[in-house]
C-alpha cells in the first residue's frame, strides 16, 4: 500500500492544539514601538522588565515565556525588524553579548548546550516579527521529558526574577575605559 493515498491522515496522527488559532492570527501581538515590549523595556528597571545586561547598543533579557529555564534573548535597543538591518557596530555587540550569555548560564546552571538563533518575519515563527531578537535557550541532557511532551507543561525550577538576579550578579562587569593621563605641570 503506498503510504500517500488517502493523504497524510495516513501516515501522520493529528495532534489538535486549537489554543494555537490565537497565535496564527496574531491576537494581542504589537502593532509598533508604541506597544512593542522590546522598545518599552529598556525604560523599566532591570528588575521589572527582566533584564540581564546592558549593552550600549543591545541588551540581554530573560524570555518572559521561556521554552527552557535561563532562556534569554539579545535585543538591539533600535527598533528592526530584520537582521541585515543592523549596523555593524549591532551585528559585533549582538554576538559579543551572546557569547557572553552562553559563558554566563554555563556557569550559573550548567547547561549541556545551546539552541541559539532568530526567526525572521512571523511566517518564520517570530513572535515578535517587528522587533529583531536573538534566543540563547540553554538546554541540558533529558531536559525534553513527558511533562512539555505530553503534559504541556513546562517545569521550571525557579521564578524568573529570581534567575534574573542569578545571571546578573554572574555577568562580568565591563572594564571601565582607560583614564587618560594627567597634563603635564609645566
Amino acid at each position: 500500500m503506498n503510504p500517500d493515498e488517502g493523504g497524510p491522515t495516513t501516515v501522520f496522527e493529528q495532534l489538535w492544539t486549537p489554543y494555537r488559532m490565537a497565535y496564527i492570527k496574531g491576537e494581542g501581538k504589537p502593532t509598533g514601538d508604541h506597544d512593542c515590549p522590546f522598545c518599552l523595556i529598556p525604560a523599566m528597571t532591570d528588575e521589572d522588565g527582566l533584564v540581564v545586561a546592558r549593552g550600549e547598543t543591545v541588551f540581554v533579557v530573560l524570555n518572559l515565556f521561556p521554552y527552557n529555564a535561563g532562556h534569554l534573548m539579545v535585543v538591539p535597543y533600535r527598533h528592526v525588524a530584520d537582521y541585515t538591518d543592523l549596523t555593524t557596530g549591532e551585528v559585533a555587540e549582538l554576538g559579543d553579548l551572546t557569547q557572553t550569555a552562553m559563558r554566563v548560564v554555563r556557569e550559573v546552571s550548567g547547561a549541556h548546550g545551546f539552541n541559539i538563533g532568530m526567526n525572521q518575519g512571523s511566517v518564520a515563527g517570530a513572535g515578535i516579527a517587528d522587533h529583531l531578537h536573538q534566543h540563547a535557550v540553554p538546554r541540558w541532557g533529558g531536559d525534553t521529558n513527558f511533562m512539555p511532551v505530553l503534559g504541556l507543561t513546562r517545569v521550571l525550577p525557579q521564578v524568573l526574577g529570581e534567575t534574573r538576579q542569578l545571571l546578573a550578579d554572574a555577568w562580568p562587569t565591563p572594564p571601565a575605559p582607560p583614564t587618560p593621563p594627567a597634563p603635564e605641570a609645566g
